[in-house]
């Protein structure tokens, strides 16, 4: 461990994290009558860590009452997090997000892009199982995200100014992360993206792979998203009649385009010509592979190089959820779809190589 990572890792007692519990896996119980889990209250959480206790960081509680499913989680929501750190950004040195596994992806992609120039840690994690089971991994979960959100350098930046997920000894960037596994421990992972730490005995901090904002402007926040997009996955044997229906849909925004391999579609005129007129209205397409890891690079075979002609942008290595709150967030700035194209062809929050 070199003198760098070791100076990275010393936390001053006077530290200040806030814990925003949202509600996931981590704080459920079992239904007594239903057997199903369901979200309790942050005091039974508490009751299962003592080792909270030893932790040197001064750790606030937010609770959203009552907790939610991560099902249940929405734009209004996302926004709610924004608020409640922004409004306390000056007080705390980081903050860490408790949430269910299922959308965390998303949350971690959507705060990505409405916490502009981000210079303090915002670290989401949770847990496979229920912090009161004996197996759990939810303690080290927690305690560990506790500890990446307090570190800093020693002229006192933060040691990881972005929204990252934590999980299983890893920590990734937010906005290219994904969940791998319904029932693994080891649930997510950035195929795309290298680790920015793995943390075993020692934190192995990888600097050169960690965004460095403007330390010298303030954290914009933005909470306005529009949601009127679409996710829509190329597969065999689709059917235009129940495409056009889809397509037309006069609210539809954005659609993000799930093609095969490297961003390759089928050649039918049908579906040429409607993802053609869909574009034309003013309707923005985003190309991504269906495969966990690589890169959409359209025009590489014929059967992408008529998407890239009719205007279909390329989503690159963008993860899908990554490029679904990427839309919302440019919706609820611009109006104009000609500046939306242009800025989802722009990674403004490492969210994809360019």
């Amino acid at each position: 461990m070199n003198d760098e990572t070791k100076n990275a890792q010393r936390i001053n007692p006077t530290d200040q994290v806030l814990l925003i519990y949202t509600g996931g896996t981590i704080g459920m119980g079992q239904n007594p009558i239903t057997g199903a889990l369901e979200p309790l209250d942050f005091n039974h959480l508490l009751s299962c860590i003592p080792e909270l206790g030893q932790v040197k960081t001064k750790v606030d509680v937010y609770q959203f009452t009552p907790p939610i499913d991560s099902s249940d989680m929405s734009p209004r929501l996302w926004a709610q997090l924004v608020n409640i750190i922004s409004e306390r950004y000056e007080q705390y040195d980081g903050f860490v997000i408790l949430h269910g596994t299922d959308t965390m992806a998303y949350t971690a992609s959507a705060l990505s892009f409405m916490l502009e120039n981000l210079t303090k840690p915002v670290i989401l994690t949770g847990s496979q199982l229920p912090i009161g089971q004996l197996r759990t991994d939810g303690k080290e979960n927690l305690v560990t995200s506790i500890e990446f959100a307090s570190l800093r350098h020693p002229d006192g930046r933060a040691v990881v100014p972005e929204v990252c997920i934590y999980f299983s000894g890893k920590l990734l960037r937010g906005n290219r992360s994904t969940k791998q596994s319904s029932d693994g421990f080891n649930a997510f992972d950035s195929f795309n993206y290298p680790h920015l730490c793995d943390a075993g005995i020692n934190f192995n901090f990888h600097y050169h792979n960690i965004h460095t904002p403007d330390f010298g402007r303030a954290m914009v926040p933005h909470t306005a998203m529009d949601p009127n997009v679409m996710v829509f996955s190329l597969f065999p044997g689709m059917q235009d009649n129940i495409v056009r229906h889809v397509l037309e849909v006069p609210q539809l925004r954005s659609i993000v385009m799930r093609s095969y391999g490297s961003g390759n579609a089928p050649q039918f005129p049908w579906i040429i010509k409607l993802l053609r007129e869909a574009s034309e209205r003013g309707v923005i397409i985003v190309n991504i592979s269906q495969c966990v890891s690589g890169y959409v690079e359209m025009g590489r075979y014929d059967t992408s190089y008529q998407l890239k002609d009719m205007g279909i942008v390329s989503g690159r290595d963008c993860t899908v959820e990554a490029a679904v709150t990427k839309l919302m967030y440019l919706q609820g700035r611009y109006t104009d779809s000609r500046r939306i194209r242009t800025c989802m062809e722009d990674s403004i929050a490492g969210e994809m190589t360019v």
